[in-house]
């Protein structure tokens, strides 16, 4: 009888112990989340984003993925960061001089490109913001772009039920702050790196220039890369280039930060990565062909008292360049086209 009554006790203690498994297999937290692998070649600088402050994880970057082609982050839900940074033009604003935002009003700058974030110190025109993980809250409360808040970003998505899943598989749990969109936003920022174009398997001993890029390229480093230095091809500094004002954005640039009247028309020296891809050229879009780029350093810098040293050498201003070495430099400069950056699925909508 004893040893019946054991029997029953341990078979119904196995019943509670199943069914206390089955429980938790329910409501089990979800697995670590894995870290994303951001893949770039040696000789790209350090990285500057700080994994440690926000870690780079698969799950974090598909959030902000989502977030990036979200349309609710603006006041009338019809413009998201994609919206002004189009993947197949590097990211940048395509056909427009400066950004349209809600209402389609209009900016006061031309959308830079967004890649190879990950290296670098400074973002926008004027260098404001130093943090990647700042960088969102520009466009999102900029009254001309997406004229909204992160309040109001969160009041629209917070009940959405595909959101409540994403952030719980990033974060853990379905908590919806603003800093988990930030965070979210930049990881995915953070992945754009674009490091396969021809002189990326030029520099990886894959493949050869021809004769007229490699004068491009010779040419590029007597008489560019003192701006366009490293592999990034940006020093990151600010420069007075020598265009006019532009009456019409009233944008002096590096001087909106500093209100130093040295720093009146510079604007920080843009990567030229994908430069193929990404017309219209200058801070407010003014040139729409490398042609006419090439053509204003050549023939049109204006002298003013903050003009860059760089561009006003043994009694010249601009850089002394003819049409056949403008256009050998104009080929090297396309080999800096990496299609494959622009057309990657992971980065897509």
């Amino acid at each position: 009888m004893i040893n019946f009554l054991v029997k029953r006790m341990l078979v119904l203690l196995v019943l509670i112990l199943s069914c206390i498994s089955c429980s938790d297999e329910v409501i089990q937290p979800l697995e670590k989340d894995e870290a994303y692998n951001l893949q770039f070649p040696s000789y790209f600088p350090e990285m500057t984003f700080d994994k440690s402050i926000n870690p780079v994880t698969k799950n974090g970057v598909e959030l902000g993925r989502k977030l990036f082609y979200e349309g609710r982050l603006s006041r009338n839900n019809t413009i998201s960061c994609g919206f002004c940074h189009i993947q197949e033009n590097a990211f940048t604003h395509h056909g427009h001089t400066v950004s349209h935002g809600v209402d389609d009003r209009i900016g006061i700058r031309n959308a830079p490109p967004i890649q190879n974030m990950a290296f670098l110190k400074r973002y926008m025109w004027d260098g404001v913001i130093h943090n990647l993980n700042e960088q969102p809250i520009s466009p999102i409360t900029d009254v001309n772009e997406m004229d909204s808040s992160i309040p109001e970003a969160i009041s629209k998505i917070k009940d959405d039920q595909k959101y409540k899943k994403l952030f719980r598989e990033a974060y853990g749990d379905e908590t919806i702050t603003g800093e988990r969109i930030l965070k979210a936003l930049s990881q995915f920022m953070a992945s754009l790196i674009s490091a396969d174009s021809k002189y990326d398997r030029f520099k990886q001993g894959k493949e050869q220039f021809t004769s007229t890029e490699s004068q491009g390229m010779a040419l590029f480093g007597q008489k560019c890369a003192s701006c366009h230095s490293g592999e990034l091809f940006t020093d990151e500094s600010f420069r007075n280039t020598g265009m006019y004002y532009n009456t019409e954005f009233k944008d002096a640039g590096r001087y909106r930060v500093t209100l130093n009247q040295v720093d009146w028309m510079k604007f920080r020296v843009p990567s030229l990565r994908n430069v193929e891809y990404t017309a219209p050229y200058m801070h407010d879009g003014r040139f729409y062909t490398l042609d006419a780029v090439l053509n204003f350093y050549s023939d049109q810098v204006e002298d003013n008292a903050n003009l860059d040293p760089q561009l006003k050498q043994n009694g010249h201003t601009g850089i002394a360049m003819n049409s056949q070495e403008k256009q050998s430099i104009i080929a090297f400069l396309k080999t800096l086209s990496d299609k494959s950056f622009i057309s990657n699925p992971k980065f897509a909508e």
